[in-house]
């Protein structure tokens, strides 16, 4: 079978899927995704035996450091995974929830009806977690899914795959909800990209390259963030202590993802005394620094930044740093330069806290956090799907109900139009 008819068997089979799914109980779902949990745990050798494999192929091919950082499979990752399905079983199901009813003066009864979306295609890179993620949820949320990784990662996620396969067949579940493309040649991806009338939505996860790719080849509805420029503005009021660890974490705690800080921004009248304990941390975690002429003039051995920096993801130890003459310098400053990401306010100043979370048009705007917390998992959504940075349907991190739509229901009881 070539490979366009071996992608339209796929999609068909997942759109049959579809249909079932958009039926099955909650108690099912949940029974199937425990029941996932405890296979990946069960079988966590196997899964990190085929991610050696892709390991091994990575170094080959001299992928950076952040790229087998998140392609690395350890015996905590797997449990997480399993965590992560656990955490989506006992979500409450959006599916059949009633999100609104009111009369109408003719008596009808109208309301509106969350129901999956259908057929969801990821496309990702590298992070093999994604697989079991994105599964949890679309399974949750009655969506088929057609899960195609990266090459890099292409022995890891088909086991990962095959796992969840099994579990839907012993569960009497479709197996076709939950496929893996098992070929890493991109016609594949063309292909998929091309089936408007099986697949209701593709999601794409990875690099700005890949993201752009997708948007510009699709005929179906994509959902997107480009990049992750996040910003933490430390305000004149900020208890610096604060400022300093919640800085550290934003940008070392895992620096290769979409929700570290690459842009720090500080107001004037603290630079003296925070920047320099700020880059003294930050220098002794390998953080290469890069400053505005303010900055410099305060810690002068700082790499000049250039009107590029502003607008970099770096993915790594490296960070922009600006000071700021006040509030409305940092927020024109991050709707210049920013992704409509995640950012963040350090301070004391009730009021500056409360202009930064209405004034910034990010998905997500923080205040004394730090921007690692822009992760579905960690705001109670179970693991999410992915993150959007624009607003038709879901903004910021997506969870259970974003992969959901509603319909309108009426109940009448022999009304006509007249």
């Amino acid at each position: 079978m070539n490979i366009k008819d071996q992608i339209i068997e796929i999609a068909r089979n997942a759109k049959s899927a579809s249909h079932r799914l958009a039926t099955i109980s909650s108690e099912i779902k949940n029974k199937a995704l425990r029941d996932m949990a405890d296979r990946l745990t069960a079988d966590k050798d196997r899964l990190i035996t085929e991610n050696k494999k892709d390991l091994a192929y990575a170094r080959q091919k001299g992928l950076t450091s952040a790229m087998i950082d998140r392609l690395t499979l350890k015996e905590e990752t797997v449990r997480g995974m399993a965590e992560g399905l656990r955490e989506v079983a006992a979500l409450p199901d959006p599916v059949g929830k009633i999100t609104s009813m009111w009369r109408r003066p003719n008596g009808l009864l109208v309301g509106r009806m969350r129901i999956p979306l259908g057929v969801i295609g990821i496309i990702y890179e590298s992070r093999p977690n994604v697989t079991a993620d994105a599964a949890a949820l679309c399974l949750k949320s009655g969506n088929a899914v057609i899960l195609r990784g990266g090459s890099e990662a292409i022995h890891s996620n088909l086991a990962i795959a095959r796992i969840l396969q099994e579990v839907l067949k012993a569960t009497g579940l479709p197996e076709a909800a939950i496929q893996a493309i098992p070929t890493t040649d991109r016609e594949a991806v063309n292909e998929m990209l091309q089936l408007e009338e099986y697949i209701d939505l593709i999601i794409p996860r990875g690099g700005e390259e890949l993201i752009r790719a997708v948007v510009n080849r699709s005929k179906i509805p994509v959902i997107k963030h480009y990049k992750g420029v996040c910003h933490i503005f430390v305000d004149a009021t900020a208890d610096l202590d604060m400022a300093v660890e919640l800085s550290m974490n934003a940008k070392t705690q895992r620096p290769g993802v979409c929700n570290a800080m690459e842009t720090l921004l500080i107001h004037k009248d603290i630079a003296q005394s925070f920047l320099p304990r700020a880059v003294s941390k930050l220098r002794e975690a390998g953080v290469t620094l890069k400053g505005c002429e303010g900055t410099r003039a305060i810690v002068p051995d700082v790499e000049a930044a250039t009107e590029a920096d502003w607008y970099e993801e770096y993915l790594d130890l490296t960070l922009a740093v600006r000071i700021v003459n006040d509030i409305d310098e940092a927020v024109a400053h991050i709707e210049r330069y920013g992704s409509l990401h995640t950012e963040s306010i350090i301070t004391r100043d009730y009021n500056n806290s409360q202009r930064f979370i209405n004034e910034v048009n990010s998905s997500t705007v923080a205040v004394n956090a730090s921007t690692r917390f822009s992760d579905g998992f960690e705001l109670g959504l179970g693991a999410e799907i992915g993150i959007s940075t624009t607003k038709l349907h879901a903004f910021g991190p997506m969870g259970l109900e974003e992969l959901t739509t509603t319909k309108f229901i009426i109940y009448g009881n022999g009304q006509i139009r007249t």
